[in-house]
């Protein structure tokens, strides 16, 4: 593939939505449609020539399509299986096209990161075809080369266009991506209200995704379960938080629980890691992760970093302590460097002062709150926590 930035998308919304529990396409998703978000995902990524491939029920498509800014291109034949869309689409694609993305209508979960990695891709490699991979599993959409426009136009074999790319394998390239939305499709009742809830994670990582990067960095067990803990501690706080009138995103602060580690070991791990999960496409995770190691709260309402900042120190390796002795090693360790001494307690200042905030907050002590959700077996905090 050139050097360029003619690149297209082919999104395929023709079928009939014969399993769904409605016509796919114009299914309620997030604060639009399904539709809507397959579209979205390249038009975040900076793809212009958006082509949708319609057919059932396209009349009632045009109208939001034309709102969208995207060209339509109507499948007269559509009945006769997806490879007739590709075909439709194919032919209306412009001449200066050089690749075009090929995205089924009904895979909305994809992220605009992975379009935009495999942009890149595309610049740096001469294959025909590249494809997002998940743990081993190629997903859509692939990028696909202006080159195989004359194979595509001309194939008339069984197994349509996956037969066609799985003919010319040795022109294929494959990319890692942090993004199980390229696996998931929406075609039951049951994958619906699925993507539903996926979806309204935003660009959360998903908790396989977060597997996949913990081991995709090598992080040791030891520091993973360092981190459920952590997470489920944030979570828990987040939630007493949000039933006591806060607004925060739990689920940001568990993911980020989940991450907050992933680059212990390294020379200063919280950034290192927040630049990971940035390469990653996760830049909210990010901000957190970077701000878990210090963080300036002084007072007021805490965000999901101070909170997953009290969380990281309430919790030693995976036993929930108190600050006290969270501290007590990093405190003697540095006792004779003055420099490094004033951060630690700093930090230990600082969690005491959210630890207190939280607690006014949610009209507990922390110690009640978590023993009331079955931590008495790793609980040993000590009267610190209790007395303040």
């Amino acid at each position: 593939m050139k050097n360029n930035k003619n690149i297209a998308a082919l999104v395929l919304a023709a079928g009939s939505s014969a399993r769904a529990p409605g016509f796919k396409p114009l299914l309620p998703l997030g604060k639009g449609t399904v539709i809507e978000a397959a579209i979205n995902v390249f038009s975040a990524s900076g793809v212009e020539d958006i082509v949708v491939v319609t057919g059932h029920r396209a009349d009632e498509l045009a109208p939001m399509l034309d709102r969208l800014g995207v060209r339509q291109v109507r499948n007269e034949t559509y009945q006769e299986g997806m490879f007739s869309s590709v075909l439709a689409g194919v032919k209306s694609l412009r001449p200066e096209t050089d690749a075009f993305f090929l995205l089924p209508a009904d895979m909305p979960l994809v992220r605009s990161h992975t379009i935009t990695r495999l942009r890149k891709a595309c610049l740096r490699t001469t294959a025909d075809v590249i494809y997002p991979v998940f743990q081993r599993l190629r997903g859509h959409p692939p990028l696909i080369s202006a080159n195989c426009i004359p194979a595509i136009l001309s194939w008339d074999r069984p197994g349509g266009l996956r037969s066609l790319l799985l003919r010319d394998e040795q022109t294929a390239r494959n990319v890692d991506v942090m993004d199980e939305g390229i696996l998931i499709d929406v075609d039951t009742a049951e994958d619906y209200q699925s993507a539903v809830e996926r979806f309204a994670l935003g660009e959360i990582p998903r908790q396989r995704e977060i597997d996949a990067m913990l081991d995709a960095v090598m992080t040791p067990e030891s520091v993973i379960r360092h981190c459920r803990m952590v997470s489920e501690i944030g979570r828990l706080m987040g939630e007493a938080l949000n039933r006591a009138g806060s607004h925060l995103d739990v689920e940001l602060i568990a993911a980020g629980g989940m991450l907050h580690d992933m680059a212990k070991g390294r020379l200063h791990h919280a950034r290192t890691g927040a630049r990971m999960l940035l390469a990653m496409g996760y830049p909210n995770v990010a901000k957190i992760v970077a701000a878990h190691h210090a963080t300036d709260f002084m007072g007021g309402q805490p965000d999901e970093a101070s909170v997953l900042f009290l969380a990281d120190k309430l919790v030693l390796e995976d036993r929930i302590v108190s600050l006290d002795e969270r501290f007590s090693e990093c405190l003697m360790k540095y006792a004779n460097d003055a420099t490094v001494l004033h951060e630690v307690e700093h930090r230990l200042v600082t969690a005491r002062i959210i630890r207190k905030t939280v607690e006014k907050m949610i009209g507990m002590k922390l110690e009640d709150l978590i023993r009331g959700k079955g931590y008495v077996a790793s609980w040993t905090i000590n009267k610190e926590v209790v007395q303040g």
